[in-house]
């Protein structure tokens, strides 16, 4: 009997659901009776809503209701009579306009295009307040995040880095970056009487769902059933229950009939958040040969009037390297947008590009190599936690990924090395990211075929959750990986985090293992042998034996105390070889090379994957991807998929992806930390230094177009 294994290069277990379009997405759930939601939105972007006309909707073909301030029943979490009233927009609840593009109402029909035809014929009387969109006029409105730990970090002294002989102060620019996944955000609701709801949503966690919806209503959260079993992408913008989702079950419960609401394309640039708008300034210090003195890392990032969101986007400078001295400050500008929201990498892919950015100006001024700059500054403990790390193989990094992209070939002076008429240049970026695990729950259950099944509440945006879960319980029990099934994406299963944070193998893979090994002793004791027993397990046959329906047992699992003591992160280095022609600008990513120090990899073919797909998303931050605002009205100029340009094939190059695959002995039994957000981290840096290597032209203000080079 073949058996499958961690490290196996296992295809993807829902893979030909997929490409057969056989998997049910949020938005393809057939509902008896549904009707269509259509979101109006403001055209101002500050000032009250006065009157909204909608006769000449209300009676168009189709329509079953038109919601509005007005007429909306109350969502009784957003009264402030509640013990916690929910935070942030609430839709329909009252009349104040935050931003343009807000929704003020909500047309309910029998179709699509009748719902949209309609949404066209409402029309609103405002009364209009100035507003405030412009991040660089309002830079010094800036203030300290009242939520999270935020203050000002200080490590010795504050701007040690002026006293230094050699020193680096330079600012940059990251624009907002939008999601954009393929599936657009699709809510289906209805109701079962009065306290029982069920949801069809684009979720990266269906428990908090499940308690965001439930708090909403006054619902028992056992009562409100969330099922996102296949996510089209998400990228972070469903990490939260967004109040669109709201709004259709408020719909579902005024119509008493259910309710389908599809966000347009324009909308995802207005109503699931985006990477803010942030200014960064860097002061490095070093001595003449090359040792940190000090790092002080300043970040002012958009946020919203109506809800602060905040990102570590200055964290990184305070433990990737080796500085005794080294302060950070971080303030949110609130303005009449919306609310933005972790994007891969949240906080730290931006920081990177800042520090790293930096850092390879300062190897310039010192004319030192910039990965001997690195390992000159090489930090073997946290300096700021002051504690061990749980495992750290950076320098392999380094090692592996400049052995791959010949960095030998690489000029110590820019501007020099040739491709014909092409100048050729490489750069290196860096990064890391906590590497978290999270109480999770699993069920287990062996049936008389000596088949497996596994539930738990998680959440799969594309990585391949299921499959890892599947060899994970594939090596543990001994079994080949198709007689194991993994279930997900279901609020009624055993409780599992939100995916995000690169959490959810070591979270959710950790409940899996420790469900494993619990059936294995159960089965142990039933065959009469000691519960650690590494002999073969008959696994039917002792069913058989003891004329078992069914084993089934739910196992908790949990980070254990000794991971205090540790400071665990995932670490990344990304190395770019791009060509750049010198008349016009034009940069072409020739190659990216990416190593990573991410524990033991479960699936290689999977992880790679996503490496690679983080690399796409780091060419994009570095080299396409701007949202661009016009102040006037207070709208995005490129609010579409035509003037927003993603990275598409002709974009992308060849992509390596490099494991370092040792396990972590301290975060979980499985040995393995996240590689989502590190996928990305540090690729933008890398390109931008690259650029600078071929031309000698530094580029701060992402992204790097053909305009800036010239």
């Amino acid at each position: 009997m073949k058996k499958d294994a961690i490290g196996d290069p296992l295809n993807r277990v829902d893979g030909r659901l997929k490409v057969t379009g056989r998997a049910t997405y949020s938005g393809e759930y057939k509902v008896p009776g549904l009707t269509y939601a259509v979101l109006v939105p403001a055209t101002i972007t500050s000032g009250t809503i006065i009157a909204v006309d909608t006769k000449a909707a209300q009676n168009a073909p189709g329509v079953l209701a038109v919601i509005t301030p007005f007429n909306a029943i109350k969502v009784p979490g957003y009264q402030p009579d509640v013990a916690k009233p929910i935070k942030g927009l609430k839709l329909f609840n009252d009349n104040i306009v935050y931003f343009n593009g807000q929704p003020i109402a909500l047309v309910v029909a029998d179709t699509f295009e009748r719902a949209t035809y309609a949404a066209s014929l409402v029309k609103a009387t405002y009364q209009k307040q100035p507003f405030e969109t412009n991040f660089h006029k309002n830079l010094d409105k800036g203030v300290t995040p009242q939520n999270g730990n935020y203050k000002d970090y200080v490590r010795g002294q504050v701007n040690a880095y002026k006293t230094a002989p050699v020193i680096v102060e330079q600012e940059y620019i990251q624009p907002s970056e939008m999601h954009n996944p393929m599936e657009l955000h699709v809510t289906t609701a209805f109701w079962d009487g009065d306290d029982k709801v069920t949801l069809y949503t684009k979720s990266q966690g269906v428990v908090g769902s499940q308690k965001a919806i439930a708090t909403a209503f006054n619902l028992d959260p056992k009562n409100v059933q969330i099922n996102s079993r296949f996510v089209g992408g998400a990228f972070g913008s469903s990490l939260r229950t967004w109040p669109h989702e709201v709004a259709a079950v408020q719909a579902a419960k005024m119509v008493k009939r259910p309710v389908k609401l599809t966000l347009t394309r324009e909308q995802m640039f207005t109503l699931v958040g985006y990477r803010p708008y942030t200014i960064q300034k860097i002061g490095l210090g070093a001595t003449q040969d090359g040792k940190l003195i000090g790092i002080t890392h300043e970040s002012h990032s958009q946020s919203a009037i109506y809800e602060e969101f905040t990102e570590n986007s200055v964290n990184v400078s305070r433990f990737l390297y080796n500085s005794q001295n080294a302060n950070t400050l971080y303030k949110v500008v609130p303005l009449n947008v919306g609310v933005p929201a972790p994007m891969r990498g949240p906080g730290e892919a931006t920081g990177s590009f800042a520090l790293e950015s930096a850092l390879d100006e300062l190897s310039y001024m010192l004319k030192l190599d910039p990965i001997e700059l690195r390992l000159r500054n090489y930090a073997d403990t946290d300096l700021e936690r002051n504690l061990p790390w749980s495992s750290k193989y950076l320098k392999e990094c380094y090692r592996q990924g400049a052995e791959r992209i010949g960095w030998d070939k690489r000029s110590s002076t820019p501007g020099t090395n040739r491709d014909g008429e092409w100048l050729v240049g490489y750069g290196i970026g860096c990064g890391a990211f906590g590497a978290y695990r999270a109480r999770t729950v699993a069920k287990i259950k062996l049936t008389p075929d000596g088949n497996i099944n596994i539930q738990s509440a998680a959440s799969d945006i594309g990585p391949g959750t299921a499959t890892a879960m599947v060899l994970i319980a594939a090596d543990t029990l001994g079994l080949p990986a198709d007689k194991i099934t993994f279930e997900l994406g279901n609020s009624a299963f055993p409780p599992a985090p939100t995916q995000g944070g690169s959490a959810t193998v070591s979270s959710v893979g950790s409940a899996v293992h420790d469900a494993c090994i619990a059936l294995k002793q159960k089965l142990n004791t039933l065959a009469g042998k000691a519960p650690d027993s590494n002999e073969q397990i008959d696994y039917a046959g002792i069913l058989q034996q003891h004329s078992l329906p069914m084993l089934e047992l739910t196992q908790e699992s949990k980070s254990n105390d000794n991971a205090q003591k540790y400071s665990m992160y995932s670490f990344s280095s990304h190395f770019a070889q791009v060509y750049v022609h010198p008349l016009t600008g034009v940069v072409k990513v020739k190659k990216i090379v990416a190593v990573v120090d991410a524990g033991k990899i479960v699936n290689h073919k999977t992880a790679s994957s996503q490496m690679i797909g983080g690399a796409v998303g780091g060419i994009g931050m570095a080299m396409t991807e701007e949202a661009i605002f016009d102040d006037r009205f207070g709208r995005y100029v490129n609010g579409n998929f035509a003037d927003y340009h993603v990275p598409v094939n002709a974009d992308i190059p060849q992509i390596e992806a490099i494991f370092i695959d040792k396990a972590d002995p301290i975060i979980n039994p499985v040995g393995t930390k996240g590689i989502g957000e590190i996928s990305l981290i540090g690729v933008a840096a890398a390109i931008a230094n690259a650029v600078y290597n071929a031309t000698g032209k530094r580029v701060r203000e992402l992204p790097i177009t053909p305009d800036k080079l010239i």
